[in-house]
């Protein structure tokens, strides 16, 4: 141990950044005032009551009845594993979807269960397709779960969720979705579509603090992993012990939930309840039409097709002749904003520009562009100054806002 770094370290204060990147978003005020409440005890009864609202708040965002709906003490990436530890079991014939890196990580999920992974590719940027999904059905019909991503983050490509999820109903198959990105941001309906086991994320459209991550799953499921003839490989994941502290009728013990990042969550669905889940998908696609319209103006190209683009997660191909990273590190430091690289075999050739929850909003859209005329001239493109901020506003004009929610500023 160095004395002399350890005395050096004081209170660490982050700047203040304009998130525009593939996550985290954005935090109102009104979300962060809720983490500093007072921290009581995870079985104090005034907890509990904030833990049934909370279950039902999820309902109204996932748009389902489902009882096991509840916040996950985790990121994504932990109702992720959640979902597969407790649905595959060794030997099980899983069909995955993966046309972006986090399809890819439910493949991996699929192998460390000891299940067999069926994998239905599709190129990056590009929808799932249903017929390949239809044919690795056919070929497979002893596949028991369909594993997709509605919103794929690493692209920003939507897949047809109901299509999806109604060929796995015809091979009465169960379904695990992440809807990481898209919840709250395009419509997730879950009991409409009909699919079992749906994850999400805190810190993206919700504009909640990082580090939750919300998680439904319908009856069937629960009622599937009870019949399971070998254990859940994960103690702190099995739904089956969680359905005692998060269930309706028992409240005991499993694990210390995170108390104050748990108000944050509950303020940020208050909030989405006061906007309304119609008009918080409105505001997404309002600023994304005016983000367009400015980044197509400055010349920068979309990778995805118009009907799969999802409005608050726009990828861009790279300007020929600029530096893709010296642009990001640029921004970041000249303008303190943040814009997403490209993951994968898209690393290098994208860039990402988020508009998610509380980052969704006109400013951000403007100063973006802005920002990025002022660089690219700088950098020698061929720009006319001033036109993509005017692209911008005209859209805005062309698309007004019928009301502004509690989180929504354009």
């Amino acid at each position: 141990m160095d004395s002399n770094t350890l005395t050096s370290i004081s209170s660490f204060y982050p700047p203040q950044r304009t998130l525009m990147g593939p996550g985290p978003s954005e935090i109102h005020p009104r979300v962060f005032s809720a983490m500093g409440r007072p921290t009581i005890g995870y079985l104090d009864p005034v907890f509990v009551k904030m833990m049934d609202e909370l279950k039902e708040l999820l309902r109204y965002a996932f748009q389902t009845s489902n009882a096991l709906t509840f916040p996950v003490s985790g990121p994504g990436s932990v109702s992720m594993e959640m979902c597969f530890v407790n649905m595959v079991s060794p030997g099980d014939k899983v069909i995955v979807c993966r046309n972006g890196v986090f399809g890819a990580r439910m493949i991996e999920n699929v192998q460390r269960c000891g299940g067999t992974a069926i994998v239905v590719e599709d190129a990056m940027g590009s929808p799932v397709d249903p017929n390949k999904v239809e044919e690795a059905f056919r070929n497979n019909p002893e596949a028991k779960i369909l594993a997709f991503v509605h919103a794929e983050t690493s692209t920003g490509v939507a897949s047809d969720a109901k299509t999806l999820a109604e060929i796995a109903h015809r091979y009465d198959a169960y379904t695990i979705v992440d809807t990481v990105t898209s919840l709250a941001g395009i419509p997730v309906l879950v009991d409409e579509w009909g699919v079992d086991a749906v994850y999400s994320g805190s810190q993206k459209c919700l504009s909640c603090t990082p580090g939750l991550s919300p998680i439904t799953f319908s009856d069937r499921v629960v009622e599937y992993v009870k019949s399971r003839k070998t254990p859940v490989q994960s103690w702190f994941m099995d739904i089956t012990l969680l359905l005692g502290y998060w269930g309706d009728t028992t409240r005991t013990y499993h694990h210390t939930a995170p108390t104050n990042a748990l108000y944050s969550l509950h303020e940020a669905l208050v909030m989405l309840r006061e906007e309304g889940l119609e008009a918080a998908w409105a505001r997404h696609q309002r600023n994304h039409k005016a983000l367009r319209a400015g980044l197509e103006t400055l010349g920068l190209n979309f990778l995805v097709e118009e009907p799969y683009r999802l409005p608050q997660m726009n990828a861009v191909h790279v300007m020929p002749g600029l530096d893709e990273a010296e642009v990001r590190r640029r921004l970041l430091a000249e303008f303190n904003i943040e814009i997403g690289a490209g993951l994968g075999t898209l690393a290098g050739k994208i860039w990402r520009f988020g508009i998610m929850g509380y980052s969704c909003k006109m400013e951000n859209v403007m100063l973006c562009l802005c920002a990025l005329e002022s660089m690219f001239d700088d950098m020698g493109a061929k720009i006319e100054i001033g036109a993509a901020e005017a692209a911008a506003y005209h859209a805005y004009a062309a698309h007004p806002t019928r009301g502004k929610g509690m989180r929504a500023v354009a």
